[in-house]
């Protein structure tokens, strides 16, 4: 342990005492202390800091102070007479008091605990379908008409991550005795010439299964005596053949019809975004065929991963105009059900308190963004599982909050950065710099917005976003800005804030800074003479990019302004938010400088409360004549 004044840092279990007491830091909050105590007597500077704990990592600066306050707050300490931290203003801090070894308490391994753990939770990940009963449902009504010897075509749609998978695991399990279940895979090509998989791809390996199947034999002889093209190539172990010959899909219509006569069949067809377009053609084909038949079509694919060109666009539309398919959507899970979801994969029915409402706001209803989540939560040591022996009175191991969540700063799980970062980087350069400076606004951003960021014409930017729009599954377009002179620019949207967070961590510090730069002056221009009304907007971006002053300056300019625009309780609460902030950003200026402005901004504040005791004085008084 590090023993320094009535402290001791418990370096293996990860915690602060204070004499017999154990004080539990968030894990974030307890590295920095680590580090600096590790560290004693010398300066440590913003960016060694920053570099040693969140490595490869963008992080804004101004966190390592709130980190600071949390500490000083933790050990009593006094920032202007520090006994611990000492502040070097622009610079650093220097851990100041002195720091001795002492021996630690015997304690299990704090990391093969935290492994067990996320083993533990991992070995939960198998039955993990929730809040699809009305999908479910859907599903087995077209098994019911397909009994009945009705031909189906069901597309199962549903962006990345929605359970599309888990939705037909299940319902393959349920018809896997009464019908001839046969699944084939769409893959999408690596190189950037092979955007989709090769011919008929998902189709020939649904019939490799199905001849290897208990229907195997019947299957191989409909197939060698109807449609022998598409039976499969033993001498490839299973694999299929390249199907080339004439005609072929009307053969493999007869044969599919054929082997249905006799026992329901079902084709199931996965991540048709992916499909070639003569796979698309007989899906087509076998949906437009009018003889009865007890074959049924099961595909599913991912509406964002389709550009507006793309030909399941149109044969989906086609399809569905003729009646020929129906479509079941999976929507993003409520509350209720990520609730479900998360005591499914802790095992437990009593949840540690907000962590459904922590994980609904960030994952927003996406099952595989719930389990990164979850995951995340895990090893970054904010759900810890306690042992049975340990657990309380009902002694059940169970997991349980070990911080506040909200006490995480923002950040992406390792799985969906990676995942994020492949669909990113199979963008052009021109095209990545372009959404990275999209992801300095919001969510939700205008193209003016970000071709002022890159100092770029609007036009330009809404072609480029248009373009892009059309192509990548997490943006898209999401109406218009209308600017004070009357003129109007296009609005768009990530998919998930994720993806804006992925973009935002890519850009350098310098970088950023210098585009949230550009971004604030083009809003004081656009709405010169009228800076009042986006006050928050452009401090917000001179804060960004670290300009304390102008930005505590810009909210004080409106906080002036805001009486001027009427003498009413909402206007003085106004200026009183403005000044507010503006006390919050003075923080982050040099002492000197700090301690004058925040006077002044203290100043203004007792004058609005001043000012708004002696509206209600008149009152008092014709209350009192009354």
């Amino acid at each position: 342990m590090k023993q320094f004044d009535s402290f001791a840092l418990d370096v293996q279990n990860e915690c602060l005492w204070c004499g017999a007491e154990q004080i539990a830091l968030p894990p974030r909050t307890f590295a920095v202390l680590r580090y600096l105590v590790e560290n004693p007597g010398r300066l440590i500077s913003h960016d060694e800091l920053l570099d040693k704990l969140w490595p490869e990592t963008y992080v804004q600066p101004q966190v390592l102070r709130t980190y600071m306050l949390e500490l000083r707050k933790v050990l009593g300490d006094d920032a202007r007479q520090p006994r611990f931290i000492r502040s070097q203003p622009k610079r650093g801090y220097v851990f100041v008091a002195v720091v001795e070894e002492r021996e630690p308490v015997p304690q299990p391994n704090q990391r093969h605990r935290v492994e067990k753990a996320a083993a533990s939770l991992n070995g939960n990940r198998a039955d993990t379908l929730v809040g699809r009963e009305k999908e479910l449902s859907a599903g087995r009504a077209h098994f019911e008409r397909l009994a009945e010897g009705a031909r189906q075509v069901i597309l199962l749609s549903g962006e990345p991550g929605m359970g599309k998978t888990a939705l037909l695991d299940a319902l393959c399990a349920e018809w896997a005795g009464a019908a001839s279940v046969a699944r084939g895979q769409c893959v999408r090509g690596i190189g950037a010439s092979e955007q989709y998989c090769e011919e008929y791809y998902p189709i020939l390996e649904a019939l490799a299964q199905l001849c290897a199947g208990p229907d195997g034999a019947r299957a191989c002889a409909a197939l060698a005596r109807i449609a022998p093209g598409w039976l499969p190539a033993p001498a490839r172990d299973g694999a299929a053949q390249t199907v080339s010959r004439a005609g072929s899909v009307g053969d493999l219509c007869s044969a599919l019809e054929e082997l249905a006569a006799e026992k329901p069949l079902i084709l199931v067809l996965e991540d048709i975004h992916w499909a070639d377009d003569c796979t698309l053609e007989a899906i087509s084909a076998l949906a437009r065929r009018r003889a009865p038949a007890r074959l049924m079509i099961l595909a599913s694919f991912s509406p964002h991963h389709m550009p507006q060109d793309h030909p399941l666009r149109a044969l989906r539309q086609d399809l569905r105009l003729r009646r020929l398919c129906e479509e079941i959507a999976l929507a993003p899970l409520r509350r209720e059900h990520v609730a479900a979801l998360l005591r499914k994969r802790l095992a437990q029915q009593e949840l540690p308190q907000g962590l459904d409402a922590f994980v609904q706001e960030h994952a927003e209803g996406n099952p595989l963004f719930v389990f990164a989540i979850l995951d995340h939560l895990v090893e970054e040591r904010f759900l810890v599982r306690v042992d049975a022996a340990r657990a309380g009175v009902d002694g059940n191991a169970r997991w349980e909050q070990r911080a506040p969540f909200q006490q995480m700063e923002a950040g992406i799980p390792d799985e969906l950065a990676q995942m994020m970062e492949m669909e990113i980087g199979k963008l052009t350069p021109a095209e990545q710099r372009l959404l990275e400076a999209a992801s300095l606004i919001d969510v939700a951003f205008p193209a003016w917005a970000v071709a002022a960021a890159l100092e770029e014409e609007i036009a330009e930017t809404e072609e480029a976003f248009d373009n892009l729009a059309r192509r990548v599954p997490f943006i898209h377009r999401a109406g218009h800005d209308e600017l004070p002179d009357g003129a109007t620019s296009a609005f768009y949207a990530f998919a998930h804030r994720f993806y804006r967070e992925v973009l935002y961590q890519r850009q350098s510090a310098a970088t950023r800074a210098r585009r949230h730069t550009r971004v604030a002056n083009r809003l004081g221009r656009i709405f010169a003479g009228r800076e009042f009304s986006v006050a928050q907007e452009i401090a917000h971006h001179l804060e960004a990019a670290g300009n304390w002053q102008s930005a505590v300056h810009v909210l004080r300019m409106a906080a002036t302004e805001a009486p001027a625009r009427g003498a009413n309780g909402n206007t003085r609460l106004l200026a009183e938010e403005f000044l507010r902030r503006a006390l919050r950003i003075a923080a982050n200026l040099p002492d000197a400088e700090r301690a004058r402005t925040e006077r002044e901004i203290e100043n203004a504040l007792q004058a609005l409360a001043a000012d708004a005791a002696e509206e209600k004085k008149p009152k008092r008084k014709q209350l009192q004549k009354a």
